[in-house]
């Protein structure tokens, strides 16, 4: 990947042009002067679209300047926004605007773009362990592809702080509930099912991934202990939400259903796989995978009940049009 700046919009489209030839597939804007000017931020979408389409553009831009032309004219590139999900301190309360988020979110998914959020926590006067719980229960219910943590990482600048509500071993506490949703949510590629695979369990996102850090501490794969998700393959990911997830459902007693959520994580981690890794592979499910990925899947209590079993082996795989899957046996 390559990162650069850009000024003037001239200099831009040469750019442009020159990154087929340094085979160049994935960009960074990071040019502040575009990012936070509507008109400067859809010529540079519009260069892109004419120069050099097939780009993979990631931008990271506010959430107060995607009103729908941005959004549009997003929606005609191959581009992934990162959006900071803040709050901000006023008369020594943290404020945090949940409906203007909603509208923003709500627009994003109508026209099926990519988007991610980037939260901080302890950062702004007034933030506290429970508010940074609410706006993680929050952002997950938004169905965003991923969420990142900036002070996850170690050189970028970001330092949590010491407060009156936030104490240095709740600072770590909640480090580590960041790590966790890191690697079951977005590098676990949970999108797809994550609210509807925990909905049986009666539990908050926050409070799943507190959870899913003690476990990680205990199997020596936590914020602390030197494993890192984003150098993990898909597949040593996938096969610790299962784990963590059996032992979840076994505790809420309702391992009887278990089947159902195991089914729906392997297939879709298979078909992610497919688009990420350009990889095939051969699963076995005690459901049709057709059942699997229709709607009925969303409560899996009802799905348990209603749709009948049909153990099968499916090859997935990449046809003409994407991923997809033919049962084999």
């Amino acid at each position: 990947m390559e990162k650069s700046f850009y000024i003037e919009n001239q200099d831009l489209k040469k750019q442009l042009k020159s990154f087929s030839a340094k085979g160049i597939t994935e960009f960074v804007l990071q040019d502040n002067q575009i990012l936070s000017h509507k008109g400067k931020l859809l010529q540079f979408l519009e260069a892109v679209k004419q120069e050099i389409p097939e780009l993979f553009v990631i931008l990271p831009v506010s959430a107060q300047i995607l009103d729908m032309d941005v959004c549009r004219a997003v929606s005609e590139l191959y581009c992934s926004l990162e959006i900071p999900l803040i709050g901000e301190n006023k008369g020594d309360a943290f404020l945090f605007d949940k409906k203007f988020y909603s509208r923003r979110a709500q627009m994003l998914n109508n026209l099926g773009l990519i988007f991610g959020f980037n939260m901080d926590f302890a950062c702004v006067k007034g933030d506290s362990v429970k508010s940074f719980r609410d706006r993680l229960d929050f952002a997950i219910s938004l169905y965003p592809n991923h969420i990142d943590f900036p002070q996850l990482e170690k050189e970028n600048g970001i330092v949590a702080k010491n407060s009156a509500l936030f104490s240095s071993q709740d600072i770590k506490r909640t480090s580590a509930t960041a790590f966790a949703c890191s690697s079951f949510y977005s590098f676990g590629r949970a999108v797809p099912w994550f609210l509807s695979v925990i909905k049986p369990l009666k539990i908050s996102p926050s409070r799943f991934f507190e959870d899913f850090s003690e476990w990680q501490k205990v199997n020596n794969c936590g914020y602390d202990s030197g494993w890192n998700y984003s150098t993990a393959k898909h597949l040593e990911i996938e096969k610790m939400q299962l784990c963590f997830l059996k032992f979840k459902y076994d505790e809420k007693n309702k391992i009887q259903i278990f089947d159902v959520v195991h089914d729906i994580v392997i297939l879709n981690g298979a078909l992610s796989r497919c688009v990420g890794e350009n990889e095939e592979s051969t699963i076995e499910l005690f459901y049709n995978p057709e059942d699997l990925l229709s709607g009925e899947s969303q409560n899996i209590s009802s799905f348990a009940d209603n749709v009948m079993l049909e153990h099968c082996k499916v090859h997935v795989f990449n046809g003409e049009e994407g991923p997809t899957y033919k049962i084999i046996g």
